[in-house]
């Protein structure tokens, strides 16, 4: 299946190149099978509607950090970013599966408080804890929570419907969650020079909050089925502004231009940008873990969209040859490159 003639990095390829090579060569064999790899979950038709599963893992020291990251906040966190991915196909989720891997430096104390967090997130969402597994790591602690959900059929929104010419919206504010992963990752070097040194983390609340406990779109689903708008591409922003920009263009077979003073960006996180020596745009664009959702409308839904005060028309889709571009404030024309989380560099 597969040859491996000579070594070859991972941190070459990046996390969704890996999932490009190894997905290559596979097949699905159930005719309710009707999207598979590539998407933010997989869609099976069950008949009445779409039935919808995504997975996601969190691993100690490579996607957080316990030194300033409290268990009953990972827990939560964790089930948000699957909800997030639900959202992202104009879905509503509703079942977890949640599985553990731990050392034996976690008490039974601990894992109660991380599940403090994951039954908080299930009852805002209203998400049922259906089941899971657990099992010993030999270092630190992994968890990976499986998530259903089901979407009407003529709702779906995949990566890849976006036309020539569709606006490209954004809810919320982006770069926040990486600024506040900044300042706790500051005040941790200075704890670890000086143990009896205490945090200074005041004026930063929104930022950490946006880090250690973000919340899923779910709220926009709901406003754009009001409204009955169906996207023509959606997907969350886990991994940075730019690369969502680019999946949404590989996926629909177009080019991006956006506009960077139509990105938002909350004023606390904008100054705290500043302070930090970090470009916010750079933030906005490149920082991840905002769980916003980026989605694509025909301009008919303009007049309707500009009215809603927490979403952003950033730019428009363009033909697939101008690629994919970045206007700035004086009016120049940057090419846009992803620069992202990368799980294996």
């Amino acid at each position: 299946m597969f040859e491996n003639s000579a070594r070859t990095e991972l941190s070459e390829l990046g996390e969704f190149a890996l999932i490009d090579h190894l997905s290559k060569n596979v097949k699905t064999f159930n005719s309710n099978t009707i999207k598979g790899i590539g998407d933010d979950a997989a869609v099976i038709d069950n008949g009445q509607t779409y039935n919808l599963l995504s997975t996601d893992m969190m691993v100690e020291g490579a996607h957080f950090d316990l030194t300033y990251t409290p268990l009953k906040h990972l827990g939560y966190k964790a089930v948000v970013s699957n909800i997030s991915d639900i959202a992202a196909m104009n879905g509503k989720a509703t079942h977890i599966v949640v599985s553990l891997a731990m050392s034996n430096r976690f008490s039974l104390e601990a894992i109660e408080d991380l599940y403090v967090g994951i039954l908080a997130a299930c009852n805002l969402y209203k998400v049922d804890l259906i089941g899971g597994d657990t099992t010993s790591s030999s270092k630190g602690l992994i968890i990976n929570i499986a998530c259903y959900g089901e979407v009407a059929k003529e709702k779906v929104t995949y990566r890849s419907g976006c036309k020539e010419g569709d606006l490209l919206v954004v809810t919320g504010d982006l770069g926040s969650a990486y600024l506040g992963l900044h300042i706790l990752e500051r005040e941790k070097r200075i704890f670890l020079e000086k143990p009896d040194f205490k945090p200074d983390l005041e004026g930063n609340d929104y930022i950490i909050q946006r880090q250690l406990k973000p919340e899923a779109r779910v709220d926009i689903v709901e406003i754009l089925n009001g409204l009955n708008i169906v996207p023509s591409s959606m997907i969350d922003i886990s991994d940075g502004l730019s690369s969502e920009i680019q999946h949404l263009a590989k996926q629909s077979n177009v080019g991006f231009t956006i506009y960077e003073d139509k990105l938002p960006i909350d004023p606390i996180a904008y100054q705290r940008a500043i302070d930090l020596g970090i470009d916010p745009t750079v933030a906005a664009l490149n920082g991840g873990e905002d769980y916003e959702l980026l989605f694509t409308v025909s301009q008919d839904h303009y007049e309707v969209l500009k009215k809603e005060l927490d979403l952003s028309i950033i730019g428009h889709a363009v033909a697939e040859h101008e690629g994919l571009h970045l206007i700035s404030k004086s009016n120049n024309k940057h090419k846009l490159t992803a620069q992202g989380w990368n799980n294996f560099s």
